[in-house]
């Protein structure tokens, strides 16, 4: 298993290398071009599946323990060491990384965006991936940030060079902003390991701070939380978000939303909760506090741009949307409590396949129409979907009622866990404080039914005018948007799916190692 986990890491490193190279004669197919969009659909094929089998061996009545472990030194004078490993928290983060991964892969071979070579387009995806995988899977701080540093350029030129308009600036602004709080993240990172005297995640997790002093654990969670919460992102530091989304291809704004993200709130919980726990006390209340005014905050500019006469975009509207929900994840993770932090972990990998497939269909509504522009879309009665390609229209009411956290749908479960853990926070945090956010972050959740049934009202729904019909629903899009919908049915009915994994690993990652 632990070969797994390693091949797991490094085979889309390999598989970029490879995609840069000649085809061999034979595999060309119609030409080279497809014949490099199918070596991406190969290559992350066999990630997903080398993920699959890695999960179903995966001792899953011990989830709490770390498994498929490599451990070697590899720069002694620091002591770091090439550190992987999985447990609860990592394996369902693994898992959706691979799945949205191929299916980005899967969908750019029928639909490649616009822009410069496909060599470059698949190398950087497979690039993304590997970094991705590797923030998920390595137990070492130093890795860690460099893995959290890999994705950065491939996002970077897979907005710039296939993105839409304004996508220049679009990358610009996302490579300074998550540069900017990558390097102030790194000197809470050497604050940590050089006071400790090591980077490794498992032991500073076990030594549950004691080996730190108040004022560095206070001093490292600003540093590191910093960095972690412009990723996530966190208002006020999330303004880079709806520009990358907005101009970034279908599949770009997939894997940011869906698996990149991610990676911010991972880190809170994997490293800031067990490591620096007297640090995260102390700013647990100012962080829920942030989290709260993101929720309303996104909520509101979704309204706004929903409002008719507004010019809105939904592309821009499903990334402010974003910033609400990974709020409730914020927020789960300020409570300090098993309860919320479950919750956390439950909306981060409901956020990644809900909004994941919202970005896929305004994708393929902007190719049908032109345009994300919600004036033009639905003119004067509305874009009628329902009526035009009503498998499409179908679809987009599925996911933005899941996005909204329609009970018996995956969106639920996170958002009610997280709202129960800021109920009872943990010992020493201000429970008035909590109750507070509760009830702000509650009335956040009406909010987002308001502006996701007021898409689905003028996206869906309208008279069907003299108009040529839509192509609907195509076999290709089919085959990548199913996985998503029938894994947000089921995670919404069989919560235990997640929860069994992630609950004994947070036990004890709160409890200080000890299981």
């Amino acid at each position: 298993m632990q070969f797994l986990l390693a091949f797991i890491v490094v085979i889309p490193l390999v598989g970029a290398v490879a995609a840069l190279l000649p085809a061999p004669p034979g595999l060309k197919g119609a030409g080279p071009d497809q014949a490099v969009l199918r070596h991406g659909v190969t290559v992350t094929g066999a990630v997903l599946v080398a993920a699959i089998v890695l999960a179903a061996g995966f001792d899953h009545d011990h989830p709490s323990k770390m498994q498929a472990t490599t451990d070697i030194s590899w720069i002694p004078a620091l002591d770091v060491r090439i550190h992987l490993g999985i447990d609860g928290i990592s394996l369902p983060l693994l898992v959706l990384t691979a799945l949205l991964t191929f299916l980005c892969a899967l969908y750019s071979y029928f639909k490649l965006p616009a822009g410069p070579s496909p060599k470059a387009f698949v190398a950087l995806l497979l690039v993304l991936e590997s970094g991705t995988l590797a923030t998920f899977a390595v137990l070492d701080l130093l890795l860690f940030f460099l893995a959290f540093e890999m994705v950065l350029i491939p996002m970077y030129f897979l907005i710039a060079r296939w993105g839409g308009a304004q996508r220049q600036a679009a990358a610009w602004k996302f490579i300074l902003y998550t540069l900017l709080g990558s390097v102030v993240m790194l000197l809470g990172l050497l604050l940590v390991g050089l006071k400790s005297g090591t980077f490794d995640m498992v032991a500073l997790a076990t030594d549950n701070g004691r080996g730190l002093t108040s004022s560095v654990q206070v001093i490292a969670v600003l540093a590191i939380g910093i960095g972690l919460a412009v990723k996530t992102p966190m208002w006020p530091l999330h303004s880079w978000l709806p520009d990358a989304h907005t101009a970034a291809p279908t599949v770009g704004s997939v894997l940011l939303a869906g698996v990149l993200l991610k990676m911010g709130t991972y880190g809170f919980v994997r490293i800031l909760l067990p490591i620096t726990p007297d640090g995260m006390h102390t700013f647990a209340p100012y962080l829920a506090a942030f989290a709260v005014v993101g929720i309303i905050y996104g909520s509101l500019a979704c309204l706004a741009l929903v409002r008719p006469g507004s010019k809105g975009d939904l592309k821009r509207l499903i990334a402010y949307s974003s910033v609400g929900h990974m709020g409730f994840v914020l927020l789960g993770i300020a409570s300090m409590t098993p309860t919320g932090v479950n919750g956390a972990l439950f909306a981060n990998i409901a956020h990644g396949l809900i909004t994941g497939l919202l970005f896929f269909l305004v994708g393929a509504v902007k190719d049908r129409y032109g345009t994300a522009d919600l004036d033009t879309l639905s003119g004067a009665t509305g874009a009628a979907l329902y009526g035009r390609a009503p498998r499409l229209g179908g679809l987009l009411a599925f996911a933005a009622v899941a996005s909204l956290g329609l009970p018996g749908l995956a969106g639920f479960w996170g958002e009610m866990l997280a709202l129960f853990g800021s109920f009872d926070p943990a010992d020493g945090l201000s429970r008035p404080a909590f109750l507070t956010f509760m009830s702000i972050a509650a009335f956040g959740t009406l909010l987002t039914a308001a502006y996701m049934l007021m898409v689905v009202r003028r996206v869906c729904m309208g008279e069907k005018r003299e108009a040529p019909q839509l192509a609907d629903v195509q076999t290709y899009e089919f085959a990548a948007w199913t996985p998503l919908v029938a894994l947000t049915v089921l995670a919404g009915l069989w919560p235990a799916v997640l929860l069994g994994l992630t609950d004994p690993a947070v036990q004890k990652l709160l409890a200080g190692g000890k299981s």
